[in-house]
């Protein structure tokens, strides 16, 4: 914030300005006596009211500074060149923007301008945004003390955008970001909660005969919920024994996948092709869905979570689970039958295996016992029996060759 100070060695008078998250300082003759401070602290508050508006002229206040220069408040036949305000950037930015954007995204940066970034911002100018002031919204959006407070998810998200409308403010009118260097609020870890197999042929047994064959594609492919509710009659090669993942559906589009990585082949298993089998009608376009309802159109998952999913789990006694859970099953049900990492990774959608062993390696050894079981037997034989009894391919020892060994070492 601007003040007034006093230099140490005269005593003189100065403004302390911190304009559009500069720093200048202009120097008076003024002595430092309570009057003379509040003579410039008056000035002060005019300068603060015409930075907020967009008004400040810099060679008003001080018209003898060389930093007047880097202030220009007109421009071309006398017309004032001021600084949008941030709502008005915002949608400008936004409109800009859109064509680099999927429908579904596009629609979340909308829900962060008008639900958090225009009401607390949309009114300010654009350079007298603080940094103190992006803290302080990033708070009361976290505060854990109030019925509406946001997840880190959330909360990052939105100072995300805002980082984002702000960097381009900063390239077009040279203003400051007050985001750089805000770190994002560290995001709590949640277990993912896989199905056992005992329980999926639970699942499929008791499931509603029109929602098996959906599940079974689910439980076995690894596929997001839009990929699946998305999947069209002519992205399934049967000769090959492929889904082709070219689309998505989500908030009642279908288009793009998330993102080109997402863009895939699936293997089907013997249990996917058949259900595929069974589900294509005799006629079947290449536009329609594989799984639709009754009208035809895509399965929406909240709908299917609500009216099928949940009560399903409640009927069967286990724990309620997100459908997203049934990709997570998948990826341990591959790694414990030994797939090669590589191959479950693009099966998944993954670029690398880091994602897939960071989010999945603590459940193999719960399915393959290769969780440190087969060293301790090791160790406890070589300890009782001696370690080269136990190393592959040595047979035993008979007691005569042990006491030979013994001797010949002393």
């Amino acid at each position: 914030m601007s003040s007034v100070r006093a230099r140490p060695g005269t005593g003189r008078l100065y403004f302390d300005l911190h304009i559009y998250g500069r720093r200048y300082r202009e120097y008076t003759l003024l002595e430092d006596t309570p009057a003379n401070r509040r003579r410039m602290e008056a000035v002060l508050k005019k300068i603060d009211a015409e930075i907020t508006l967009g008004t400040f002229d810099y060679g008003k206040y001080f018209p003898n500074s060389r930093k007047r220069a880097e202030f220009a408040p007109h421009t071309g036949a006398g017309q004032r060149s001021e600084l949008p305000r941030f709502a008005d950037f915002a949608r400008q930015w936004r409109h800009e923007k859109a064509v680099e954007w999927r429908r579904a995204y596009a629609e979340s940066i909308d829900s962060i301008l008008r639900r958090h970034l225009l009401p607390e911002f949309g009114e300010r100018l654009l350079g007298t945004i603080e940094r103190a002031q992006v803290l302080d919204f990033r708070s009361r959006l976290a505060n854990a003390g109030t019925t509406r407070a946001r997840s880190a998810v959330t909360v990052n998200r939105v100072i995300g955008v805002m980082r984002m409308i702000l960097e381009e403010a900063a390239v077009r009118h040279g203003t400051p970001n007050p985001c750089l260097g805000i770190k994002r609020l560290k995001i709590q870890r949640t277990d993912i909660q896989p199905f056992t197999i005992e329980e999926v042929r639970q699942i499929l047994d008791a499931v509603r005969p029109d929602y098996r064959n959906y599940l079974t594609v689910r439980f076995f492919t690894g596929l997001r919920s839009g990929e699946v509710n998305g999947l069209k009659w002519k992205h399934v090669d049967f000769e090959r024994r492929q889904i082709l993942i070219r689309e998505t559906y989500s908030r009642g589009y279908t288009e793009y996948t998330k993102t080109d990585g997402s863009q895939r082949e699936i293997d089907m298993c013997g249990l996917v092709y058949d259900a595929l089998r069974a589900q294509k009608p005799p006629v079947a376009k290449d536009e329609d869905y594989v799984f639709h309802t009754r009208n035809g159109g895509p399965i929406d998952n909240k709908n299917f979570d609500a009216r099928v999913w949940r009560p399903l789990l409640r009927h069967l006694g286990l724990k309620p689970r997100r459908p997203y859970q049934m990709r997570h099953t998948c990826a341990t049900l591959w790694l414990a039958a030994g797939e090669n990492p590589q191959w479950i990774a693009r099966q998944l959608g993954h670029t690398t295996t880091e994602m897939l062993f960071r989010t999945y390696a603590r459940f193999v050894p719960n399915l393959t016992r290769r969780d440190g079981s087969a060293f301790d037997r090791m160790l406890t034989a070589a300890l009782n029996g001696g370690l080269s009894e136990t190393l592959a391919g040595h047979p035993a020892k008979t007691s005569a060759g042990r006491a030979d060994t013994e001797a010949r070492h002393g």
